[in-house]
């Protein structure tokens, strides 16, 4: 069953150190917005080894076993779960996965060819929720480096709560794969398991055309996909690309696949 939600903005621009850029553009160095102002200049350091995942399509013999084709990226399909696409003007730009009570939002984006964009990432996403009056705490999960938030969000009666998520990453060859871990698998470590392996299992498709380093790589419809009305209200934009719309985490009636 599927359903499509629009938020009320166009796929995210580039940074402006990236504009009109190419891929040999890709090889530059990021710097942290104070460097202007005589703050240390800020060097990635290149992608870690990447031994169980997520994949490039150059290191998986066949992408589409066992997941399910998006274009830009194969998700794994696994038993009872829903499979939701986020739109962005008239581009797919994310795919979240839900299983029971957990989630987890796939995004990928295009990144330099020699350097690693999550830990600069971490810190933006991290300045973002802080200035929403949340809480962070960076720590080495079983994905690697992550970010467990707590992120201020207005409950269904009106009040005032709490929402607990972890922002994942992992730097690829010319890919940057995000995931943001929402519900009971933000929480509990046994519910945490099965969104985790559908993380590292992912197959990126970063093609070999030109992009801006940030970029997102945009997604496809699976081609048995069928359309349902959708009925929902566009999202209010985001601050940032990588923030997840952590101003409004709870489910919508996106894109859905029940497999």
């Amino acid at each position: 069953m599927f359903g499509r939600r629009k938020k009320n903005e166009a796929p995210a621009e580039s940074v402006p150190a990236a504009e009109a850029a190419d891929e040999t553009a890709s090889d530059e160095t990021f710097a942290d917005e104070g460097a202007g102002s005589g703050e240390e200049q800020r060097v990635n350091l290149p992608p870690a080894p990447r031994p169980d995942g997520p994949w490039d399509l150059s290191e998986v013999t066949d992408a589409a076993e066992g997941r399910v084709d998006l274009g830009g990226m194969f998700v794994p399909g696994v038993e009872g779960m829903e499979l939701r696409v986020e739109v962005a003007g008239d581009a797919i730009v994310a795919a979240t996965v839900v299983l029971q009570d957990s989630a987890v939002q796939l995004q990928a984006f295009a990144a330099p060819k020699k350097e690693g964009i999550w830990g600069e990432v971490r810190e933006e996403i991290g300045v973002g929720i802080t200035q929403q009056g949340g809480v962070i705490d960076e720590v080495e999960g079983p994905l690697g480096w992550e970010l467990r938030a707590q992120v201020p969000v207005q409950l269904p009666d009106g009040t005032n709560g709490v929402q607990v998520v972890r922002f994942v990453g992992v730097d690829g060859p010319r890919w940057f794969l995000r995931g943001v871990i929402s519900g009971q698998g933000a929480v509990q470590p046994e519910a945490a398991g099965i969104l985790e392996h559908i993380f590292k299992d992912t197959v990126v498709v970063r093609g070999e055309a030109p992009m801006a380093p940030r970029d997102p790589i945009v997604l496809k419809l699976p081609d048995d996909a069928q359309m349902v009305p959708d009925g929902v209200q566009q999202e209010p934009a985001e601050t940032s690309r990588f923030g997840g719309g952590v101003e409004r985490l709870e489910r919508g009636p996106e894109i859905t696949e029940i497999r």
